[in-house]
C-alpha cells in the first residue's frame, strides 16, 4: 500500500514563502493499493498535481469525499483525468443520504463559476448511492465513521493485506455539543492502525475562540495516537496561517511528547510529497508492519 500526500492545508490554499516546505495546497491524499486500486481522499487543490501524474494512465479512480466543504472539492475542476475520454471515475460522498458533498463537487462546474460544465466532461463519472454495499464488494476492507464537523462527513479506515490506514480530517475530538462520535469511539476506531492521518489544525492559543469549528488541537490528536496505540501519526489539515517554522517547532514538540510517554509512535507533519510504503514483513514470525517513507 502506497500513501502519498498531495494537499495538506486546511480551510484555504496558502501558497507563499512561509509554506514552501510543507506545502500550501488543500486536502488530497492518494492511496494505491496492492490490488492496483486507486483511492483518492478529497479533492482540494492538491488533486491538480495528482491529476498530472495520473493522466498518463487509464486505470479507474475512486474518489472518497470526507465532506463537501470548499477546501475539499475546489481542485476537482482542475483534475486532469476528468477530461480524458471514457476515463472511469467513481465518486463516493461523505454524508450518507445527503447529496450535498456530491452536489457541491459538480455544481461548481456550472459554466459560470467554472467555464466547463460538468455535463460536458468526456470521462465516465458515476456516483454510488448504496455506499456501504459498494465498499463491501471491494478486495479491501473499509470502515466509515461519522465526523464531528459542521455539516457532517465521514472518516475512512482502509485495510488491505494486514495493513491499516485511517483518514480522519475535519474532526473535532472534543466538540462543545453532543458528538456524533465520542472520544472513546475514536480510540476504538483507530486502535492499532499502522498509519493515522488526523486533522490537527489548532493549537491551545486558538481556543476558546475556535471551539466548535470542527477541528482538533494538535495536543488532542497526539493523545489519541497514544490511547489508540497507533504505529504512525501524520498531523494533517494545517491551519493556513501556520508557517513552516511553526510546523517545525510542532514536530520537535511532538517528538518530545511521545518520548515522555515512552511511546514508539512515529510522529510526522503532513507535507506535500510525503510518501509511506506500507508492507507486512515477510518473516511469518514477525507480526508487525514495516513502513518506509520519504
Amino acid at each position: 500500500m502506497l500513501v502519498t500526500f498531495y494537499g495538506v492545508r486546511g480551510s484555504i490554499a496558502a501558497p507563499g514563502p512561509a509554506t514552501v516546505k510543507y506545502g500550501g495546497n488543500t486536502s488530497c491524499v492518494h492511496v494505491r493499493l496492492n490490488s492496483g486500486e486507486n483511492l483518492i481522499f478529497d479533492a482540494g487543490t492538491g488533486i491538480r498535481r495528482l491529476g498530472q501524474e495520473m493522466i498518463g494512465h487509464d486505470e479507474p479512480l475512486l474518489l472518497l469525499l470526507s465532506h463537501g466543504h470548499w477546501d475539499h472539492i475546489q481542485g476537482y475542476p482542475f483534475f486532469g483525468p476528468i477530461y480524458q475520454q471514457d476515463r472511469e471515475i467513481i465518486v463516493l460522498q461523505g454524508v450518507e443520504g445527503n447529496a450535498s458533498a456530491l452536489k457541491a463537487l459538480l455544481e461548481q462546474m456550472d459554466g459560470s463559476n467554472f467555464p466547463v460544465h460538468s455535463t460536458d466532461l468526456p470521462s465516465r463519472i458515476s456516483t454510488i448511492n448504496e455506499v456501504e454495499q459498494h465498499l463491501s464488494r471491494q478486495p479491501y476492507s473499509t470502515q466509515r465513521k461519522d465526523l464531528n464537523h459542521p455539516g457532517g462527513g465521514h472518516a475512512y479506515r482502509i485495510e488491505e493485506d494486514g495493513v491499516t490506514v485511517a483518514y480522519i480530517t475535519d474532526n473535532e475530538l472534543d466538540p462543545p455539543d453532543k458528538p456524533h462520535t465520542t472520544y472513546d469511539e475514536w480510540v476504538e476506531y483507530c486502535q492499532g492502525v499502522d498509519l493515522l492521518i488526523h486533522d490537527a489544525q489548532y493549537i491551545e492559543q486558538d481556543m476558546p475562540d475556535k471551539h466548535g469549528w470542527g477541528h482538533s488541537m494538535i495536543s488532542q490528536v497526539r493523545q489519541l495516537a497514544v490511547d489508540a496505540e497507533v504505529k504512525h501519526l501524520v498531523m494533517y489539515h494545517h491551519d493556513p496561517d501556520r508557517t513552516d517554522a511553526e510546523l517545525d517547532e510542532i514536530a520537535i514538540e511532538s517528538a518530545r511528547f511521545f518520548k515522555s510517554k515512552n511511546s514508539r509512535i512515529g510522529s510526522h507533519i503532513a507535507a506535500e510529497g510525503l510518501t509511506f510504503d506500507l508492507m507486512v514483513r515477510k518473516d511469518p514470525r514477525v507480526s508487525t508492519v514495516d513502513l518506509t517513507f520519504s
